[in-house]
């Protein structure tokens, strides 16, 4: 497979991904909506239901849709990143760059599908949560550590189950994100993906939105390097846990 049609497979995937993810929080968060006020669970349904398309939509790739889980792909040692994709340096970053820039589209269109919500909210805050993840109480340590928990919890969990998404199945992957978000998704919002945070906080940042506020940057540092970190250390245990590698298989 060439590297050409594993990025559009991954910008295709994981912008389906925060199209419906983004699209979820916009529903709960913004003024007017029909979904206005629907619930923290809501969301995480929401974006269960977002990786289940996305997955689905990147399966030629694998559907990695997350740079940590690339990076858990490659610290564990696989051979291939999907089916005829070999581990190296360009196809990991074809993986990065067609998350990222997937990323980024799909805010984009769901900021579209909610314009004149967007138009209506007063609240800046209410406009920013659509887009990237923010603490409940902040305090980067501790929210650091939340990210690197919740995103060895993603990555370990599909490393033991099949190597890539799509070997566990759509569905798994989905109810997987359903529970992370409902346990462990309440201090930091579980952003649990580099691109899926950093990708749409671009959007936030260059669109056209009204009243949108600040980007909030200097808390943007948290949901890339605490899910990298988490992946990195799921790929480690996952290598280094001889059980683990005989359930993969």
């Amino acid at each position: 497979m060439s590297l050409g049609i594993v990025f559009l497979s991954e910008v295709f995937g994981t912008g389906m991904l925060t199209l419906l993810g983004c699209g979820v929080v916009a529903n709960v968060a913004l003024k007017g909506t029909k979904g206005n006020s629907g619930g923290f669970l809501m969301v995480n349904f929401g974006w269960g239901i977002a990786v289940f398309a996305g997955v689905y939509v990147a399966a030629m790739s694998g559907a990695h849709l997350n740079p940590a889980v690339t990076l858990g792909l490659l610290v564990d040692g696989k051979a291939e990143f999907a089916p005829g994709v070999a581990v190296s340096a360009a196809s990991t970053f074809t993986y990065f760059g067609g998350e990222l820039l997937g990323a980024f589209l799909g805010a984009v269109f769901a900021w579209l599908a909610h314009k004149q919500h967007f138009d209506a909210e007063p609240l800046a805050a209410s406009k920013l949560a659509v887009f990237s993840t923010g603490p409940a109480i902040r305090s980067y340590p501790w929210n650091l550590v939340t990210e690197i928990i919740a995103t060895f919890v993603l990555v370990f969990v599909i490393l033991t189950f099949g190597g890539t998404p799509s070997g566990l199945g759509p569905l798994a992957v989905a109810l997987l994100v359903v529970g992370i978000g409902a346990s462990l998704g309440g201090p930091t919002g579980y952003a649990i993906n580099p691109a899926r945070d950093l990708g749409p906080r671009i959007a936030h940042a260059i669109l056209p939105i009204k009243g949108k506020g600040s980007s909030d940057w200097a808390y943007s540092w948290v949901p890339i390097l605490g899910p990298l970190l988490g992946g990195t250390i799921a790929g480690l245990v996952a290598h280094s846990i001889p059980i683990m590698a005989t359930v993969a298989k």
